[in-house]
C-alpha cells in the first residue's frame, strides 16, 4: 500500500459537501479560482503545507512535506461534460517528481437562482467530484511540453509562428458510469484500501494500438495531419479502484462503454 494523502484529502472534500460548504465566486467574470479556492481551504483544514497556486502554476498545489501534487478542474453542469481543455500540460500522473492527482469538481451552470453573501458574492454548491490519480488520465510519464516557433512566415519573412499546445483530455465523468451526482475516489489498484473507505468498482484503461509522435500543419492548405507509430505496449491494462468512505453510496462505478470501445480502437476518447 503506498502512502498518499488523497485519502484525507478526498474525506475532507466530502465532509465539506455533506456540511454545505460553499464554493464562492469573487467576480461575476471568476472562471478559475472560484472552485480552486474551496479546494484550498480543504487543504488547510488539513493543515497541510503546499506551495501557492496562480494561472501558470502545475499542478495547481504541490504539497511541501509529501511529494504529490492536485491539479484542480472546476466545470459548470450541466454543460461541457464529456472533455476540457488542458493549457500547456498534458495530463499525467507523474511531474517533476510528484504523484499528481485532479480534482474534478462541478457546479451548476446556471447561478441566477444563488444568493449573494454579506460581501456581494455568489455561493453555490459542489454538484458533483471525482479525485483521480493522473494515469487514470493518461499514464505516459516521459513526454516533456514544450512551445517551439518558427521563424520566417509572412510575404516579408519576418513574422514567426508560436506552436502553442493545448491538450484536451476527456474527464472522468465521460470515462465512467455511476459518478454523476455523487463523490468518487480513483486511485491505482496498487495504492492499496484505507480503513474508512470501500471499493465500489474496479476500472480498467487500456492502451491503444498506435501512439502520436508528431504532427504536420499545411499553411497552403490548413490541414493538420498527425504522424503515428505502433505502440509496443499495446493492449497494456492499467488498473484502477474507485472508492468512496463507508458513510457514502456502494453505488457501483465502472469504465464507460464509450471509453472501452475507444481504446479498443486505438482512438483518443
Amino acid at each position: 500500500m503506498k502512502k498518499t494523502t488523497a485519502f484525507d484529502v478526498f474525506e475532507k472534500c466530502v465532509q465539506a459537501v455533506q456540511e454545505g460548504e460553499l464554493i464562492e465566486s469573487l467576480s461575476s467574470k471568476d472562471k478559475e479560482f472560484h472552485f480552486q479556492n474551496w479546494f484550498q481551504a480543504r487543504l488547510e483544514t488539513l493543515s497541510m503545507h503546499f506551495e501557492g497556486s496562480g494561472r501558470n502554476t502545475y499542478p495547481d498545489f504541490s504539497l511541501v512535506e509529501h511529494t504529490e501534487g492536485y491539479e484542480i478542474k472546476g466545470l459548470a453542469w450541466p454543460g461541457r461534460e464529456r472533455d476540457y481543455d488542458s493549457n500547456s500540460q498534458v495530463p499525467t500522473g507523474y511531474h517533476n517528481g510528484r504523484q499528481i492527482f485532479y480534482v474534478f469538481g462541478r457546479y451548476p451552470a446556471d447561478l441566477s437562482g444563488y444568493v449573494e453573501s454579506s460581501n456581494g458574492r455568489k455561493q453555490y454548491p459542489v454538484v458533483d467530484l471525482v479525485i483521480c490519480h493522473g494515469d487514470f488520465l493518461n499514464a505516459d510519464h516521459n513526454y516533456v511540453h514544450k512551445n517551439k516557433s518558427v521563424k520566417g512566415f509572412g510575404t516579408y519573412g519576418d513574422i514567426m509562428i508560436r506552436d502553442r499546445k493545448m491538450y484536451v483530455a476527456p474527464t472522468p465523468f465521460a470515462l465512467t458510469e455511476g459518478t454523476t451526482g455523487l463523490m468518487t475516489l480513483i486511485l491505482p489498484e496498487n495504492f492499496g484500501c484505507d480503513e474508512r473507505y470501500q471499493a465500489v468498482g474496479e476500472l480498467t484503461r487500456v492502451e491503444s494500438e498506435s501512439l502520436v509522435v508528431g504532427y504536420n500543419f499545411d499553411l497552403r492548405t490548413n490541414e493538420l495531419r498527425a504522424e503515428r507509430v505502433p505502440n509496443p505496449k499495446a493492449g497494456t491494462e492499467h488498473k484502477f479502484i474507485a472508492y468512496r468512505l463507508k458513510t457514502q453510496t456502494s453505488k457501483s462505478v465502472s469504465i464507460s462503454g464509450a471509453s472501452v470501445s475507444s481504446e479498443t480502437n486505438g482512438k483518443s476518447d
